[in-house]
């Protein structure tokens, strides 16, 4: 296969994923989708609604993510989950806290965060001081959302974005502080720390269906069934191939 028949290729499969992607999010619009239960969003859920009840706040904590690298897919399943607990959570006396450790995503936290609090339509003035830049090396982060967890009355921390093995420290100091973590990372060294450090860690692809499972809108939703149809396009375009080098065709 060449470059110039792969690039087109490629250029067909997006395409198709686009116009799949809007054809289902129309569809879910008047038909919701059904996912399989996962524990860690119901639990995020209930968290969310429980801080407007009792006083407490929420801490969202999305990593140190570069946006031009592919770990920025980590930071926008991060950001969506932002968006809706924001929403959720901003008419409590006490909105939800957001760390990050880069400067570009951490903008996009403040105004996400924002953005969640306009929608509710509270009298309340956004604080832009409740979305913090705590560090710009992984141990100075890490270092910078300790005293968010152990000071600001947080009920639940959910850890969702690019980590490191330093994310042990943040679950550490949750856990001393007898605060639930819900956790995900892409990386594979923080995802063996999570599933060691916490109860019910997200792992994989679950990561990216936080949009999805909080209700965040229906692009999200739809978005999972578009990856499950174009996974299966794959198998099928492997198993294709194979029979046909076996027949000797290829």
């Amino acid at each position: 296969m060449t470059s110039q028949t792969a690039g087109m290729l490629g250029i067909g499969i997006v395409i198709f994923a686009g116009l799949f992607l809007a054809l289902l999010t129309l569809l879910y619009r008047r038909s919701p989708l059904y996912f399989r239960n996962i524990l860690a969003y119901m639990r995020v859920r209930r968290a969310a609604s429980r801080v407007v009840e009792d006083g407490t706040r929420l801490h969202i904590s999305i990593g140190s993510a570069n946006l031009l690298t592919p770990s920025a897919a980590s930071a926008l399943a991060g950001l969506a989950i932002i968006r809706h607990l924001g929403e959720v959570t901003s008419l409590s006396d006490h909105p939800p806290v957001t760390t990050t450790g880069s400067a570009t995503l951490n903008l996009l936290a403040q105004d996400t965060l924002r953005t969640a609090h306009e929608a509710v339509a509270t009298e309340q003035a956004f604080d832009m001081k409740n979305a913090r830049l705590t560090g710009l090396t992984p141990l100075s982060y890490v270092a910078g959302v300790m005293p968010s967890i152990r000071d600001e009355k947080i009920s639940t921390n959910v850890l969702i974005g690019n980590f490191g093995p330093e994310v042990g420290l943040l679950t550490e100091a949750a856990d001393r502080q007898k605060t639930p973590v819900i956790a995900a990372s892409d990386s594979l060294p923080a995802q063996a720390v999570l599933y060691a450090t916490t109860q019910e860690p997200l792992i994989g692809e679950e990561l990216f269906a936080a949009g999805a499972y909080t209700q965040a809108g229906p692009g999200h939703a739809a978005s999972l069934l578009v990856q499950d149809i174009l996974r299966w396009f794959i198998i099928l375009a492997l198993i294709g191939g194979a029979v046909l080098k076996m027949a000797g065709l290829l």
